[in-house]
């Protein structure tokens, strides 16, 4: 296997020493790491000069290593296997700067989450390009299992062993009602069951959020009543404002006219956000290096900061991976 360039960098001396070590011939060895057979045993004598002994017995052309020359070979090849694995690693996180990521994506990060996800990751790599794919739950995890997207950050997240599910935070959903409801004095929270009597605004099957809602619901003791059905968490807020209904909603960094957001105390109405992939499938240098940035960098970037949002509205999930 061709090294690669940087090791001649790295260690010139050390990659010198193990061509002639391994030839046992200063023009072969020359003509195998294509430098000038002068340069390699001007090399060589000031790797020995410096070290003190000879690493070599010479005979014409052709040299044998002397003990010191096998104890320094030992440790040298391996030294080179090793700066020439990084050298390796280095080239291609570099070639990620010009690939192309997929990225799927919940409607509910559109329109902040990920464009300052993205602006930040574009700092270190302006020249990666983004097919961006926004949709339900469902949807974007069908178009990752087709191939059509290469990572997606959504919820809940998929038990599937043929995905990995990588959580990132957990965000609280909050019961928004409308400024004039019954409910909307309860501001230190209240339990789900108290809005079982309401109408309810929320996202169309096949959204992660509608199975979350009727769950929660469930455990409250309830059906939902589903009076509106929509895919956009802003406009179920402003019908919310309108008066049409009570919703479940992430909480938002907007003030909307004529909503109140309630803690909800009973279920614990949490949401897992997370990176999602396809286990077996070969990620190219620009997807592995963007998922390696979303993994470290998303809690912070995609839940809505201290200063932005209601307390208690993203926590940075310290669990392990779920495949």
């Amino acid at each position: 296997m061709d090294e690669s360039p940087l090791l001649a960098v790295l260690a010139p001396r050390l990659r010198h020493f193990t061509a002639v070590a391994r030839t046992e011939h200063m023009t072969r060895a020359a003509d195998a790491i294509g430098v000038p057979q002068s340069t390699l045993s001007r090399g060589i004598a000031r790797l020995e000069h410096d070290l003190g002994v000879a690493l070599f017995v010479r005979a014409g052309r052709a040299v044998r290593l002397t003990r010191a020359g096998r104890t320094l070979l030992r440790h040298a090849e391996r030294a080179v296997a090793e700066l020439d694995a990084a050298a390796r690693e280095i080239v291609t996180d570099a070639d990620a700067v010009r690939g192309r990521v997929a990225l799927g994506f919940l409607h509910t990060f559109g329109a902040e989450a990920v464009p300052r996800l993205l602006r930040e990751f574009r700092r270190t790599h302006p020249d990666v390009r983004f097919d961006l794919a926004q949709g339900g739950n469902d949807a974007i995890i069908q178009r990752l299992r087709a191939g059509e997207v290469d990572v997606c950050v959504t919820s809940p997240l998929p038990s599937d062993p043929a995905l990995v599910s990588a959580p990132m935070y957990d965000q609280e959903l909050r019961l928004v009602v409308p400024v004039d409801h019954p409910l909307a004095d309860r501001r230190a929270g209240l339990p789900l069951a108290a809005a079982a009597g309401a109408q309810f605004v929320g996202y169309r099957p096949g959204f992660g959020l509608r199975s979350l809602t009727e769950a929660w619901c469930r455990e409250a003791g309830f059906v939902p009543r589903m009076a509106f059905e929509g895919e956009d968490g802003e406009t179920l807020r402003g019908l919310v404002g309108a008066g049409l209904g009570v919703a479940l909603l992430a909480p938002s960094t907007h003030v909307t006219p004529g909503v109140v957001e309630l803690p909800v105390t009973e279920p614990r109405t949490t949401r897992t956000v997370g990176a999602v992939w396809v286990a077996e499938r070969q990620a190219g240098p620009a997807v592995r290096v963007f998922r390696d940035f979303l993994l470290r960098s998303g809690p912070a970037l995609l839940a809505p900061s201290a200063a932005d949002a209601p307390a208690g509205s993203g926590k940075p999930h310290s669990g392990p991976l779920r495949p």
